[in-house]
Order: structure tokens, then C-alpha cells, then sequence
């Protein structure tokens, strides 16, 4: 599976979130504006991190929130939020976090093929803080090698 494409209404540079619920909120309310996701499916994946602890921080400094595929996902999608100021979010070894990564994923069986293409992208060690330093969507979409 190739990652889901990424319009600019799913990227958002520079943002400002007092803590890791409201720098994924910023991911699930990017992946409802492009359509991907209803605004409740930002709820569902912090109920994840809740549930399960911070393993979506997957990398020094980039968090890959996600949830199940379930009514609140209305088609394959991938949001970006560079934060201002990084946050925390309980990781021991990758905290703090200043790339947060939405996934919405409509097929149970799509969810692997769609992290791997991601791991993909972060095989290149300069692709977080390349993400982190970017300025415009359009600087974001070839860091991430996507389409709008």
C-alpha cells in the first residue's frame, strides 16, 4: 500500500499544543478537514494512548497516532502536525515529540502495509527533523515522497 495522499488541508506547520492530547487532536482534526476521518476519530486514538501507553512515539521525536478502523474512518488518510513546541508523551527513550502523524486506515488488513510504507520514509535518520524544520505543505509532501 502506498501512503495515502497528503492535501494541504492535512498539514499543519508550526503548531502550538500543551500536551500530547492536544497535539493529536491537531492530527484527527487534519485527517477530518481532508476527509479521512470524522472529528470523533481523533477522540478514539487518544483513547488508544490512554489504553496503551505511548507506543505510538516510534521514533525520537515522532509520534504515529492512530486508531482501529471503524465508523469514524471514512477513507485512507495521513496527516502531518510539526509542533512549535514539543511534547511529551511519557516515552522513556523517544520523548519529547515535535512530529505527530495521523493514520486513518479503512481496511483492518491495510494498517501494517500503511506503517511500513512510513518506516519507509523514515529509514532516511534526516527525515524528522527535515519534517520539524519544514515551512510550507508543499516542503512537507516531498519529505514524505506523496502526492496532494
Amino acid at each position: 500500500m502506498p501512503l495515502p495522499p497528503l492535501p494541504e488541508s492535512a498539514i499543519v506547520i508550526a503548531a502550538q499544543a500543551v500536551d500530547w492530547r492536544a497535539a493529536v487532536t491537531l492530527a484527527g482534526d487534519a485527517l477530518a478537514r481532508s476527509g479521512a476521518a470524522r472529528p470523533e476519530y481523533a477522540h478514539e486514538m487518544i483513547r488508544m494512548i490512554e489504553e496503551h501507553g505511548p507506543y505510538v512515539v516510534i521514533a525520537p521525536g515522532l509520534a504515529l497516532a492512530h486508531a482501529r478502523p471503524g465508523p469514524e474512518v471514512l477513507a485512507d488518510g495521513l496527516s502531518i502536525v510539526t509542533l512549535a513546541t514539543p511534547v511529551s508523551f511519557g516515552h522513556p527513550h523517544n520523548d519529547p515529540v515535535n512530529v505527530v502523524l495521523g493514520l486513518a486506515v479503512v481496511a483492518p488488513g491495510e494498517h501494517l502495509a500503511a506503517v511500513a510504507a512510513l518506516a519507509n520514509v523514515f529509514n532516511d535518520s534526516h527525515a524528522i527533523e527535515e519534517l520539524a524544520a519544514a515551512t510550507t505543505p508543499a516542503q512537507v509532501r516531498e519529505i514524505m515522497g506523496v502526492a496532494a
